[in-house]
């Protein structure tokens, strides 16, 4: 499970690093150095920070903190939901089949992993480096979890830092799609957290540019993740869709013709 050299994409706010008050700053350090990133004091950095400690990791602005985590309670919660389940349907999950999925916009994980809880093989990227980067030491802490299932999922997850549409989806791979949106509506909290995010990227993801790259990808399946009621992408109608009570999931479908 390890991370390529981050791909130089342009970033609107570029995080300094600090260490986490009372803990060894060596990992800090060695993020700051991974990243290109200045390190800072923690009393003293303003704006936006990537904090390190000696096992824990999160982005901080404002007070707001977001982070990465597979074996979180939360995390532990989601695993038993219903949206589970119809997430497995899109990406036409079955006992019997066990897709590879090209997560095309990592983001912090969370659908990756239950993806791959539920024994698929997951390849995030993410064109943000240092989501990237908490992406790679989440599944790198995961793998370690004193729980069996959560070190298992890990195992199945890889990271690539690096923006989607510069690269090519591996061959019959389920191309899942969850752009940032600025229309979708978002619980107070989630919120704060895709302020967040958007304020790392350069831009809300360009939702029609990432459903065209996965068009010309080889695969026979996309499946994109939109607000309950918002338009469709592409050029052309979902083979079909699952509604679940604020998101849907378009599923793309088509037959590629395969060499003799």
């Amino acid at each position: 499970m390890q991370i390529t050299p981050p791909h130089q994409a342009p970033i609107a706010a570029v995080p300094t690093v600090v260490s986490l008050q009372g803990e060894s700053p060596a990992r800090a350090r060695e993020a700051a150095k991974q990243l290109a990133l200045e390190y800072g004091d923690y009393q003293e950095a303003i704006g936006l920070l990537l904090v390190v400690g000696e096992t824990s990791a999160w982005l901080e602005l404002d007070g707001v903190k977001v982070t990465a985590q597979f074996d979180s309670a939360a995390m532990q919660h989601r695993r038993k939901g219903g949206h589970n389940e119809m997430l497995g349907r899109a990406v036409g999950l079955k006992a019997d089949r066990k897709p590879l999925i090209w997560d095309a916009t990592g983001g912090l994980g969370r659908d990756a992993f239950v993806l791959a809880d539920l024994g698929c093989q997951v390849m995030l990227c993410e064109r943000v480096p240092v989501l990237a980067w908490l992406l790679d030491q989440a599944v790198k802490a995961a793998a370690v979890s004193g729980a069996d299932q959560v070190r298992e999922a890990a195992d199945r997850m890889s990271v690539l830092a690096g923006d989607s549409k510069t690269l090519r989806a591996t061959a019959g791979a389920v191309i899942y799609l969850d752009p940032m949106f600025p229309e979708r509506k978002k619980a107070a909290a989630v919120k704060k957290e895709a302020a967040m995010l958007q304020h790392l990227a350069d831009q809300v993801d360009d939702g029609e540019a990432l459903w065209q790259w996965a068009w010309d990808q080889p695969v026979e399946r996309i499946v994109v993740k939109r607000p309950l009621r918002a338009p469709i992408l592409g050029h052309c109608r979902p083979a079909h869709s699952l509604r679940g009570k604020s998101v849907r999931f378009d599923v793309f479908t088509r037959r590629l013709e395969h060499s003799s």
